[in-house]
C-alpha cells in the first residue's frame, strides 16, 4: 500500500494552483471540472507519477474551525521535503512568501513554516545527515 493522493483545503482553487505551481514549483497533474469546483491535483516535477496533492475546496463546515485552530496554534497542515531548507527559505522569501517559522534545526531535521496564502501553514523539511 502507498499514498496515492492527499489533500490541502484551499479557499480558492485557482489562487492555490498559482501558488503551488508558480511559487512552490509543483506541476498540475489533473483538473476535472465538477460543477463549481474541480478535482485539481499537483505533483512534484521530480516525481510526476508520485503522490498527488489535491487542492480541495474548503467548503465543508468542519474545515474552517479545523484550519483556524491549526493556524492559531502554529501547526502545519502538510510537510514537504526539500534538499536545503535555508536555500528554499531564501528563494521563497524572495518571491514574497511569508514564513511563520524561520529555518530551525531540530536534531535530525531542519524545518521552516510558511503561509500558503490559501488558509494553511505548510512546513518544509530537510533531513540532516
Amino acid at each position: 500500500m502507498k499514498i496515492y493522493v492527499t489533500s490541502v483545503f484551499v479557499d480558492d482553487q485557482e489562487k492555490a494552483l498559482r501558488f503551488y505551481t508558480g511559487v512552490l514549483g509543483f506541476v498540475k497533474k489533473t483538473e476535472i471540472p465538477l460543477g463549481e469546483a474541480s478535482w485539481l491535483t499537483v505533483v512534484s516535477p521530480a516525481d510526476p507519477d508520485g503522490t498527488e496533492l489535491l487542492l480541495e475546496p474548503a467548503g465543508h463546515p468542519a474545515v474552517k474551525p479545523y484550519r483556524t485552530a491549526l493556524v492559531e496554534d502554529g501547526i502545519p497542515l502538510a510537510s514537504f521535503a526539500v534538499d536545503d531548507v535555508r536555500a528554499e527559505y531564501e528563494r521563497l522569501r524572495g518571491l514574497g512568501v511569508e514564513f511563520t517559522q524561520e529555518p530551525l534545526e531540530m536534531g535530525p531535521v531542519t524545518t521552516a513554516v510558511l503561509d500558503d496564502t490559501c488558509g494553511n501553514l505548510i512546513q518544509i523539511v530537510q533531513t540532516n545527515g
